[in-house]
């Protein structure tokens, strides 16, 4: 096969794919707002997870408590905020202090390395010990209030430690 014969195969197939498509238009044709209700959807569809708040809030020591670094990270969906105070131990590990504003049955703390959970208090406190460097992701199983009796899992997006 030549270089003119695959260009006359691919102008034979561009054509026929026109006239399906000329075809299929005139027969079947497409909403015309299709394309913006399927921008919405896929939006809508990872809207929790996707586009959850980050507000970050560096400090550059804490001088009340010596040399230690911290890090204070917000993220929220507009119904469930999440409140993280990350500050790094005479150890080398990090602790993650943590809040809550939604009732909530547990949380896990996710990097590389390995799992770590714990149950908020009443107050919606919790705390994890010993946390190595790396990326992280926080998610909690929020309790549904109201009519709903289920559970959701909410997730940060990722941050480093």
């Amino acid at each position: 096969m030549t270089a003119d014969t695959h260009a006359d195969d691919f102008a034979q197939d561009a054509a026929l794919f026109a006239r399906m498509r000329a075809m299929w238009a005139a027969v079947d044709p497409a909403p015309a707002d299709l394309i913006d209700r399927m921008v919405a959807a896929i939006a809508v569809e990872d809207l929790g997870r996707e586009y959850a708040l980050l507000t970050l809030i560096e400090t550059e020591k804490a001088a009340v408590r010596g040399d230690v670094e911290t890090l204070t990270l917000q993220f929220s969906d507009g119904t469930v905020t999440v409140l993280l105070h990350i500050t790094r131990t005479d150890h080398g590990s990090h602790r993650v202090d943590g809040w809550v504003d939604a009732p909530t049955a547990g949380v896990t703390l996710v990097q590389d390395g390995g799992e770590h959970s714990t149950e908020p208090d009443a107050n919606g406190r919790f705390a994890f010990d010993g946390i190595g460097s790396g990326m992280s992701v926080v998610r909690l199983t929020v309790q549904a209030t109201g009519d709903d009796d289920g559970q959701r899992q909410f997730q940060t997006p990722h941050f480093e430690v």
